[in-house]
């Protein structure tokens, strides 16, 4: 084996979702994903902290491009609505996305250490968004309210579009989120 191997983290990641797929993420060895993957164990570990990880990968791009466009949101724009466009810019990844998402949410649901990893992500990102918000100059407590708000949405819209079969893209939940967001914070019902 030599010692660079391209897309060495996409074959990692691939080798474990089929291997979490096959034997369950509890039974599935960091030994076994390398192999599956051609690498080695080192080389997992240049990519990954543990077998948990590969997972949540994608956590510090997608907090990123959250971040990244929020930032970029006009400056007039009201803390909710800047980041609705953030939670838009994401769904238009996880549309393109769909298949591996499903698969990864289907490990994740089923065990309970990632499931409480999958909740600290979640945080993180809120801490995120109220950082962005305050760099704007929103004032506590409303940069992390509309923070943790824009995760709540996030987190109903893609628990609603993993269990959808109409078709509908991400980016349609996360609107009805936003506007049941709207209807309960004016005194309706969403």
């Amino acid at each position: 084996m030599g010692r660079w191997e391209p897309n060495a983290r996409g074959r990692l990641e691939q080798a474990a979702m089929e291997l979490y797929g096959e034997r369950g993420y509890e039974q599935t060895t960091v030994t076994e994903i390398a192999a599956r993957a051609g690498l080695t164990e080192r080389t997992f570990f240049r990519h990954y902290a543990d077998k948990r990880e590969v997972l949540f990968g994608g956590s510090a791009l997608l907090q990123e491009l959250l971040v990244d466009t929020l930032a970029g949101a006009p400056a007039t724009a009201a803390p909710i609505d800047a980041v609705a466009a953030a939670l838009r810019a994401a769904a238009a990844v996880f549309d393109e996305r769909r298949e591996q998402s499903l698969r990864r949410q289907k490990i994740v649901s089923a065990n309970a250490e990632l499931r409480e990893r999958e909740l600290v992500k979640l945080a993180s990102l809120s801490a995120a968004l109220a950082e962005s918000l305050r760099a704007r100059g929103v004032p506590e407590p409303a940069a992390s309210l509309a923070g943790e708000a824009g995760i709540a949405v996030f987190k109903v819209a893609f628990e609603g579009w993993i269990e959808e079969t109409d078709g509908r893209p991400m980016g349609a939940y996360i609107e009805e989120g936003l506007d049941g967001l709207k209807a309960v914070m004016a005194g309706g019902r969403a």
